[in-house]
């Protein structure tokens, strides 16, 4: 329902000066539902309360509630934008992305038991274990605490020792070398304790120390002939260094670097926050928003409402795309820091690379809540980019046309949903406008009928099967394809992107093609892999049917012959693949098919050589 103030709302804000500041909007309550600021504070606000057709969804809900709004004028954008975050993070409005701040301290908790055991938990809890903390990243703790049970052998199961002991078979952690299995109950409490001694010093920072008293215990053993004490030394030694070269792998050259991705699907965002200091990743955040809109806007608040609740500020932040007013975003969070922050788009190298994993990172996040995987979500992503689409295409329909000769003309349509074949809802067609061969003709054939039975069940209320419109339209073919569907699309109303997918000499994808020309394929690239396997499919799926049809042909002229019904004209095909070869078979080979006696063989060879 349009709201009944609109009106009002729109001469309120015509009267608004050209001048920077901050509104805010309220609701019948008076409660503040969003604040935000603009450049010119008439020419933003009248945009809300003036044609709702091109609002976004979360913004029509948005002005559909609101009652009345204030605004704050500011001597300058800067102050502006000061002031937004300042408002927001005082009032929490509905319709503003808000994070929520949950980072707590995490802890390093040792149980009190002869039989000791590490973990990480956030809160601490009056057990009777010891807390070691606390720490500020939960990432860190996490981590440290997970390769220093593998390290030194140390259990994480739920078996309770000594009750458990050999009670079990060692699980798969022993065999593999990260435990040391007390639950044979052939481990001492004397050697147990001191793997839980050597993991704390190697929590508490000092991992040279540890390894300089892991050497010394490890040649002891060797000199005192203990040489199976000394290979269980040995390799906590070589496991130590394994993890501490795999925190050396980033090379950034800088002191600290926050990364930060985002992603988006239908109106769920998600958003990743890698965080750097010595080149090594001390910290990890992932965040997921509803109602998302715009990737740059999401991106921009995102920037300044984790920035709010983060006091550690670093010198660089990595960003996975543009933002707004990234100017002033970078002199506020200077002024935050106390020294100069800078904002990057990495285009090439490490941090390039960085970036990459962060928003791969941050799909996966996404995927969870839909039931995919992240690679999936983020080979759409790189294909809404390649094509230029406005979307992520969830739903992909593709279509292909196959004939011999021009005879059995038919298509077969395949969909993809979430980068996931959905054979539920595969199409097959027949050609029935005109017989003999013209691809063009028949794809247009195809997509008209595709389009129509939309329309009827938007009609009946179907949603499911034709009533869903794809996000993308992909044809096995060149330009001559594209340009025979693309005014199919247009009379019908619909915005739908289209695209052909074409094969170089060796029938493997090359590239995909719209009315404007060419975009290469680069073979490195998930897309490339992606789209070559939708043209495989589709090519697979429109030939099976094709052969299917020729097969009904050939085994209905089979069944004029006396004698010969469907099992039997089914089981010549099989038999002989071809009708040339039923033909040209001798009497004893057309006995030998499955399920052929001699008359039925007498009467199929007279068949073929009445005229003889």
């Amino acid at each position: 329902m349009m709201n009944p103030k609109l009106k009002e709302l729109r001469a309120k804000a015509m009267a608004l000066p050209l001048q920077p500041g901050v509104y805010i909007m309220k609701n019948a309550q008076g409660e503040i539902i969003y604040i935000g600021k603009a450049k010119k504070l008439k020419n933003r606000v009248s945009q809300y309360f003036g044609s709702q057709n091109n609002h976004t969804e979360k913004v029509r809900r948005m002005v559909d509630n609101v009652d009345d709004f204030e605004y704050i004028i500011t001597d300058s954008e800067f102050e502006c934008l000061i002031l937004e975050c300042s408002l927001i993070k005082q009032h929490t409005p509905k319709y503003n992305i808000l994070l929520k701040d949950d980072k707590g301290y995490s802890y390093i908790r040792v149980t009190n038991e002869p039989w000791r055991r590490l973990s990480y938990v956030l809160q601490k809890a009056d057990d009777g274990a010891r807390y070691i903390g606390p720490y500020k990243s939960s990432y860190y703790v996490k981590s440290s605490v997970e390769e220093a049970n593998k390290i030194f052998g140390l259990p994480t199961c739920n078996r309770r020792f000594p009750e458990d002991f050999g009670r079990y078979r060692p699980c798969l952690n022993f065999h593999i070398k990260q435990c040391c299995a007390p639950c044979t109950g052939r481990v001492k409490l004397k050697d147990y304790n001191e793997r839980v001694e050597s993991a704390l010093e190697y929590l508490s920072g000092d991992s040279s120390k540890t390894l300089r008293e892991l050497q010394e215990r490890m040649t002891a053993a060797a000199e005192a002939l203990d040489f199976e004490r000394a290979a269980h030394y040995r390799d906590q030694i070589a496991a130590m260094k394994k993890m501490r070269d795999k925190q050396k792998v980033v090379d950034i050259h800088l002191d600290e670097l926050d990364v930060i991705a985002v992603a988006r699907q239908e109106s769920k965002g998600s958003a990743t926050v890698l965080r750097f200091n010595e080149s090594r990743l001390y910290d990890t955040e992932n965040f997921i928003i509803d109602d998302v809109d715009d990737e740059v806007d999401f991106r921009s608040q995102f920037i300044l409402r984790y920035y709010t609740l983060r006091n550690e500020i670093p010198s660089h932040i990595a960003l996975d795309g543009e933002i707004e007013d990234r100017e002033n975003t970078e002199r506020w969070l200077s002024e935050k820091k106390g020294k100069r922050v800078y904002l990057s788009i990495p285009q090439r190298g490490t941090q390039k690379n960085l970036v990459e994993m962060c928003r791969k990172n941050a799909f996966e996040s996404l995927g969870q809540l839909k039931g995919v995987t992240g690679r999936q979500l983020s080979v759409l992503d790189e294909l809404k980019d390649l094509l230029g689409l406005e979307k992520i295409p969830e739903y992909i329909e593709s279509y292909d046309i196959s004939n011999l000769a021009g005879a059995d003309n038919v298509a077969g349509m395949v969909v993809f949903e979430n980068a996931r074949p959905l054979k539920s809802a595969y199409r097959k067609f027949k050609i029935k406008s005109f017989s003999g061969q013209d691809d063009y003709g028949s794809m247009a054939e195809v997509l008209t009928r595709r389009l129509n039975e939309y329309k009827k069940a938007q009609e009946e209320g179907v949603s499911t099967g034709f009533g869903r419109l794809p996000d993308l339209i992909l044809l096995d073919g060149g330009k001559g394809q594209v340009g025979a569907v693309l005014p199919v699309v247009a009379a019908s109303g619909l915005s739908i992107p289209v695209f052909g997918m074409v094969k170089d000499d060796h029938h493997r994808t090359r590239a995909i093609v719209s009315d404007m020309g060419e975009i290469a394929l680069r073979p490195n690239r998930a897309a490339f892999t992606f789209v070559t396997n939708i043209q495989d499919e589709v090519h697979r799926y429109a030939i099976g049917f094709n052969r299917q049809q020729r097969k009904r042909v050939l085994g209905s002229s089979l069944e004029e012959i006396p004698g010969i019904g469907k099992k039997r004209a089914k089981e010549l095909i099989r038999f002989f693949r071809t009708i040339k070869n039923i033909s040209n078979a001798s009497l004893e080979e057309l006995e030998q098919a499955p399920g052929m006696t001699h008359p039925a063989a007498l009467n199929v060879y007279n068949y073929f050589h009445e005229d003889a």
